[in-house]
């Protein structure tokens, strides 16, 4: 879905949401090549914008989207729910981890930066496998996690992605893990934090 559509159908759901018009909604999808920018995104950190870029008002620095990437975005009134910001964030990681867990990967949280983080190989530099990014609007959040399940990773090469340029970036394929979008899909079902 190309991004502009993605955010605008956010937007709408958001508004029905905080209106009551709407109920909550994850939804999962798949963007064409394109790098995002968030609030915290400075003009340096975009090292070539050979793909399109859209601003976005989502908290973080530059990322990629893109095929083999499950893109998880999370409307969810966390005002109603009781939940902090900070909550929900470390609940999107904890989401990521226990996804990956259902492959047989051990994902972990890196201190000092939000997302979820691998080693494609033992003794590998730890290298991020999930990014996160999301803004709230009076206690409903949108954007929300982008999987790396088997991109082509070169492409984040446009970018310092996540504003962060002494790591890198893996992904599921990249560990060694063969998997596909709909088994990605049904993993992320089966460990929801939000099912209800």
């Amino acid at each position: 879905m190309p991004f502009p559509e993605a955010e605008a159908a956010m937007e709408s759901r958001v508004s029905g949401i905080l209106d009551g018009r709407a109920p909550e909604c994850i939804w999962l999808l798949e963007h064409p090549s394109l790098y995002t920018a968030g609030t915290s995104a400075e003009e340096h950190e975009l090292l070539d914008a050979r793909l399109p870029v859209f601003r976005t008002g989502r908290g973080g620095h530059f990322t990629w989207h893109g095929p083999g990437q499950r893109v998880i975005y999370v409307m969810l009134d966390i005002g109603r729910r009781g939940i902090s910001i900070h909550e929900f964030i470390r609940s999107l990681e904890e989401w990521g981890i226990a996804a990956l867990a259902e492959f047989g990967l051990a994902a972990f949280r890196r201190e000092g930066h939000v997302g979820v983080w691998a080693r494609p190989r033992p003794g590998a530099p730890e290298a991020k496998i999930a990014a996160i990014g999301v803004r709230v609007r009076r206690g409903v959040t949108f954007h929300g996690m982008a999987l790396n399940v088997s991109p082509d990773l070169a492409e984040f090469s446009g970018i310092i992605p996540c504003g962060i340029s002494d790591r890198g970036v893996t992904s599921m394929a990249d560990c060694g893990l063969p998997a596909s979008i709909p088994d990605v899909n049904d993993a992320l079902r089966r460990t929801c934090p939000w099912r209800d």
